[in-house]
């Protein structure tokens, strides 16, 4: 492949429960606009996958740039091709596409928080593996207690979170697939 290493960033509640919306091709505009090329969204909710020679840069760009543009405050993590491939790799749990998910954190939590982490709530578990919580919710997601407001309080950063089958698309993408 020619150019840069792809990545993929995540922005953080985009385009969910009718919040922040932000339309995609305003968004990817925004990224070319920062130097990425070969850029590309996945679904509406703050997906883009791109080339640049420095992806977290991009990545804090993007966020005062989505702040001064479009008035949206959001987090951005960016994760490159070989980070999404050992997420997809490092995997856990055993359950169907719509029971696992990965939470990804702005970084990686201080020890004494992640030493302190409940793993598993209900029929609800998670596993904590560097910057990236893995997450099986036989229920589903949307009636778990493991959200991405729990993890921001527990672990005092950032997070956002994927489903299982995004996830494999990002690594996808990411990969030139």
């Amino acid at each position: 492949m020619t150019g840069p290493a792809r990545s993929a960033a995540l922005l953080r509640g985009i385009n969910v429960s009718g919040h922040r919306k932000v339309p995609m091709a305003e968004l990817r505009q925004l990224v070319a606009g920062l130097g990425a090329v070969d850029v590309e969204t996945y679904l509406q909710s703050g997906n883009v996958v791109f080339g640049a020679a420095d992806p977290l840069a991009l990545g804090r760009a993007l966020e005062v740039e989505l702040a001064e543009q479009l008035d949206v405050d959001v987090h951005v993590v960016v994760r490159s091709a070989d980070q999404l491939a050992a997420v997809v790799a490092g995997q856990p749990f055993e359950g169907t596409p719509t029971q696992l998910h990965v939470t990804f954190l702005a970084a990686e939590p201080a020890a004494e928080r992640a030493a302190a982490l409940e793993t598993g709530r209900d029929d609800d578990r998670c596993a904590l593996v560097g910057r990236e919580v893995y997450l099986l919710c036989p229920d589903g997601y949307g009636r778990t207690k493991l959200n991405n407001a729990f993890f921001e309080r527990r672990l005092q950063q950032a997070a956002t979170t994927r489903n299982w089958r995004t996830v494999l698309t990002l690594a996808e993408m990411t990969a030139g697939a």
